[in-house]
């Protein structure tokens, strides 16, 4: 009897159904892992900042001005957003696949999307924190002061369109587009068709082999007495026709039968 832990699962292949723990529903577990994937962007986005790069100011009359007229750090800070967001994408699908093996299927993939665009959202409203005191340095510095402007994201982010709709766009995407790619890759690999691992059919009890007769001795075979000679089973002719004709006869006139009579001829009279 099965406790009240357990409740009935899949069938077994011998007939008996497999005992599953119960847990939580799969859309709740893809509602937790699109918050908890969510609640990651925070290390992601420290982790931006503390990479790129900051770009080189010097505060003029005319406000903060670039020391250099094409600078490099703001495409190095978009190119580690990218990279950082990717891989991120990649882990996360490679850990939901491996640890959320049970939940395998669309709910899991929704939210595993859902969660990768909210961290990389929260990614880049943590690299914007800094541009506030940014912002107040730059206003209260004298002229001809060298600053440093935190990293900014500017191959993407989000926007409302028409005041209405929101839309993502640029790098903002990229942690869901690895994360998606690498889930529905891991699921066309898979060999179970459900996703979900199938327990291994028992595999069957060896036979053991009938042990062999030991040798004997060879003996000469037997002498069996034959059988005796039944009669026999050839038709006898009967008053000297046979069914091959007539029987002919080695003596005409001694008589129907077809041979001599037996003993010494009679003496003469």
């Amino acid at each position: 009897m099965v406790s009240s832990e357990l409740q009935a699962g899949a069938p077994h292949p011998n007939g008996r159904p497999e005992p599953r723990r119960k847990g939580w529903p799969t859309p709740l577990v893809g509602l937790v892992l699109a918050l908890a994937l969510g609640a990651l962007g925070g290390p992601l986005g420290w982790l931006w900042t503390m990479l790129a790069p900051d770009v080189p100011l010097i505060k003029t009359e005319g406000g903060a001005r670039l020391t250099d007229p094409q600078p490099e750090e703001f495409v190095a800070a978009d190119g580690w957003f990218t990279l950082l967001g990717l891989g991120f994408g990649l882990l996360a699908a490679i850990a939901v696949w491996a640890l959320l093996r049970r939940h395998r299927g669309p709910f899991v993939l929704l939210g595993l999307a859902v969660g990768t665009v909210g961290a990389a959202l929260v990614a880049w409203w943590v690299g914007t924190l800094g541009q506030s005191d940014f912002e107040r340095l730059a206003a209260s510095a004298p002229v001809g002061t060298p600053l440093s402007q935190p990293a900014e994201l500017r191959a993407g982010g989000f926007e409302w369109l028409w005041g209405v709709i929101p839309t993502l766009q640029g790098d903002v995407l990229l942690p869901a587009f690895g994360a998606v790619v690498m889930y529905t890759l891991l699921a066309g690999w898979s060999r179970y068709p459900s996703l979900v691992p199938e327990p291994e059919p028992a595999a069957p009890l060896a036979l053991e082999a009938a042990p062999e007769p030991a040798p004997t001795a060879w003996q000469p075979p037997l002498d069996v007495p034959r059988p005796p000679a039944g009669p026999d089973w050839r038709p006898q002719p009967i008053n000297g026709v046979g069914i091959d004709g007539p029987a002919k006869d080695p003596m005409p006139g001694a008589g129907p039968w077809a041979s001599p009579p037996h003993g010494p001829p009679p003496p003469p009279a």
